[in-house]
């Protein structure tokens, strides 16, 4: 065994007065040097969609979505407005035949209740 590559034993002396051996080596002490210079480059992106862009995808898929979002609630309030109408018109159709039958039989005596009754089984 070769001894050079072993740790020189140095003798320590402990607060009792004990004299010991140390075999492990002395730290390292690094001298402070100057802080290191950091370079750092802050770029201000301009204010742009490129976030949505990313988080959507491209292209036409994009504009879709966006288009979709814009739309779909206009596209839901005319359905509504639409469907609100025919059933008004529908409810208003609905009275004015039961009005017309109504009339024609209390006016019309016994052709008028022979009419109505023709009247009503077309609108049935």
């Amino acid at each position: 065994m070769d001894s050079s590559n072993l740790p020189l034993p140095s003798v320590v002396r402990h607060p009792d007065g004990r004299f010991v051996y140390d075999d492990t080596p002395a730290p390292v002490v690094q001298q402070p040097g100057p802080a290191p210079v950091v370079v750092q480059h802050i770029h201000q992106a301009p204010p742009d969609r490129t976030v949505q862009r990313i988080a959507l995808g491209s292209g036409v898929g994009a504009g879709a979505v966006a288009a979709g979002v814009y739309f779909g609630p206009l596209l839901v309030g005319v359905l509504t407005a639409i469907a609100a109408n025919l059933a008004i018109l529908a409810l208003l159709a609905a009275v004015m035949a039961w009005g017309v039958v109504t009339v024609v039989r209390s006016v019309g005596g016994t052709d008028g209740k022979a009419a109505a009754k023709r009247l009503g089984r077309k609108g049935r």
